[in-house]
């Protein structure tokens, strides 16, 4: 098989990747051809070598068994497997809970480990914390341990189940706009819509995103289905050869209320949910791709490892605080296919305007305790965007002749005689005007804000003064300034060093926020966990407003102004960039003389 241009560069990096790394992550999209380039690498660096490929789900594994025995003498572990591991092939095929005598005897001999799905490694868990034990303590020492994923990211409070446990490094594989341009996937056309009846307000997100009991109830109250109904019947006259749709739900009730309402269009539907048989949802599946079925609505069984390249239309019906979730139902429409030129999707779950088009999402190897509360605002990504005098987003508020509001979420020039570009009114809520997003408290204003006010106070400010007073403002400090002073602390301490990787990135982020919390439990200084950060604190230091005192205000930027007397502006940004997440995390998660995570233990600290 011909290699596509990602392969290629991989397979001619693979060896000095080999070098640096031991167990590392290939980051590339959904319909990149991950699976293929698994393939290639046994191929060519692991021939007559014991292999295992491992994944979480059993309709994967026959996939990777139908793709992998094409080139491999492959076996797949079944559950009362017994005979001994590598018998008589190379590549063994496996979840991660079967037969666990026979995978922990193959992990000794193998000289690879390949992790499909790698997003579901879980180093806290039940399945691959005992391989990745098993690895680490018996596994050879020449051998290898590769994660594939489109995402590679777990949302988690725990700080002992982090993806950056099990792997130390991400090798960026495919970039999304350049499979574009080669025509491997199909750019996405968004149709995003604002249900301005669901009420997610009161929903308790306590458990890290919308439990499904309380979020299906509101969504068949809301007019989520019949805009999503509507909106379909628009945009499957928009797409070619046929349409040939995807509709992901959170649950039973809100998908058969969904099939019902497909059927009254007179459009062919089929359900299938994690009860469905085996054999009946290959059968549903297979009607689907070849055109018999226009639309399949599922519920927790498609949003991985399902390929259908005709699938030329996503409905997401599912509003959730994970991207990953988001980013791998979207991708399921994204596969390039004959005369197939776009994939539309529907948005009525908010999710395009809390994280922006699946294309642009950013991963990150670690995250805390409060990371998706940012997007309890269903507009945090269209919040984080450059606002200026000329453009903005807007919310369309027209009234159809169906008693549906419009609701569709475009970007125009405030000037201009244009209306919706979906219903043509004027009728539309400006976006970040509604919203109060004052750019001096967001990411963009922050940083300007920073950048500008830093140098300018630190050279009129008295430096002998305020650094001997640096004591005084550490231990009168109240709540919110010592949020103040310890992101300046960490802008202090942490590396300005260029990072050439993500994990790299997070390598000197957590060692930065391992040395502030040193400083802090080393000097008696216990910070309470909050229920989220807010920037506007950092705000209100750098410009001596109302809740941070001049004191730890004018220490705090003595200590950040001391960095822009030492050092280029290339590492001030680095320092900046991995101050920010430091406190984020900090404030979040809290800190204090009990801390016990894998990059910092307090009882180190406070027995010296």
């Amino acid at each position: 098989m011909q290699l596509r241009r990602w392969q290629k560069e991989i397979i001619d990096d693979f060896q000095s990747i080999l070098d640096s790394h031991r167990r590392f992550i290939i980051k590339a999209p959904t319909g990149a051809g991950k699976t293929v380039l698994a393939s290639e690498i046994i191929k060519q660096f692991y021939s007559g070598e014991k292999v295992i490929v491992l994944c979480h789900r059993l309709v994967l594994l026959e996939q990777l068994e139908r793709a992998l025995a094409k080139e491999h003498k492959v076996r797949k572990l079944g559950l009362n497997h017994t005979e001994a591991a590598f018998a008589d092939y190379d590549v063994l095929l496996s979840t991660s809970t079967r037969a666990r005598d026979i995978l922990d005897d193959a992990i000794e001999h193998a000289k690879l480990v390949i992790i499909d799905e790698a997003h579901r490694v879980s180093p806290n868990g039940t399945g691959y914390k005992r391989i990745l034990d098993c690895f680490l303590e018996h596994g050879r020492d020449d051998a290898h341990m590769i994660g594939l994923t489109a995402s590679p990211e777990r949302r988690t409070a725990d700080q002992k189940d982090q993806l950056s446990l099990a792997f130390d490094a991400i090798i960026d594989g495919a970039n999304m706009d350049k499979l574009f341009d080669e025509g491997i996937l199909v750019r996405p056309h968004y149709r995003p819509h604002f249900i301005h009846d669901l009420d997610l307000g009161d929903i308790d997100i306590s458990s890290g995103d919308f439990p499904v009991a309380k979020l299906a109830p509101a969504i068949i109250k809301s007019s989520m289905i019949s805009h999503a109904c509507s909106i379909y019947l628009e945009e499957r006259e928009n797409v070619k050869p046929k349409p040939i749709s995807a509709w992901f739900c959170p649950d039973v009730t809100v998908a058969e209320t969904t099939v019902e309402a497909i059927e009254e269009l007179g459009i062919s539907v089929s359900l299938i949910t994690a009860t469905t048989p085996i054999k009946e949802r290959m059968q549903m599946l297979a009607d689907h791709a070849e055109g018999n079925v226009e639309a399949v609505v599922s519920v927790g069984v498609l949003a991985e490892g399902w390929d259908n390249p005709h699938c030329n239309i996503i409905v997401h019906m599912r509003p959730t605080l994970s991207k990953v979730l988001w980013g791998q139902s979207v991708g399921r429409g994204l596969r390039a296919a004959a005369e197939k030129n776009t994939c539309i999707v529907i948005d009525v779950s908010s999710n395009w305007s809390t994280f922006g088009p699946v294309e642009k999402l950013q991963w990150t190897l670690w995250s805390h305790r409060g990371s998706y509360l940012k997007f309890k605002n269903r507009f945090e990504w269209i919040a984080q965007q450059p606002v200026d005098e000329q453009t903005s987003y807007y919310l369309c508020d027209n009234k159809l002749p169906s008693n549906l509001r419009c609701s569709h979420i475009y970007k125009k020039d405030k000037f201009s005689d244009t209306g919706c570009p979906v219903c043509g009114s004027f009728s539309a809520i400006d976006i970040h005007k509604e919203q109060k997003m004052d750019s001096s408290v967001n990411d963009i204003g922050l940083h300007r804000l920073f950048f500008e006010r830093i140098p300018q106070v630190y050279e009129e400010m008295n430096h002998n003064i305020w650094r001997t007073l640096g004591s005084t403002a550490w231990t009168g400090a109240e709540k919110q300034e010592l949020i103040f002073l310890a992101f300046c602390k960490a802008f202090e301490l942490v590396d300005g060093n260029p990072s050439n990787s993500d994990s790299e990135f997070w390598k000197i982020t957590l060692d930065g926020e391992a040395d502030l919390r040193t400083f802090l439990v080393e000097n008696k200084i216990q910070i309470v966990k909050q229920e989220e950060f807010n920037h506007a604190i950092l705000v209100d230091g750098l410009m001596h407003g109302r809740r941070i005192r001049a004191l730890q205000s004018n220490h705090g930027i003595l200590l950040c102004g001391q960095q822009f007397d030492a050092l280029q502006e290339e590492a001030l940004e680095r320092k900046y960039q991995r101050a920010l997440q430091i406190i984020e995390r900090i404030t979040v998660m809290g800190c204090s003389s009990q801390d016990n995570l894998p990059y910092f233990k307090a009882k180190n600290v406070v027995a010296l």
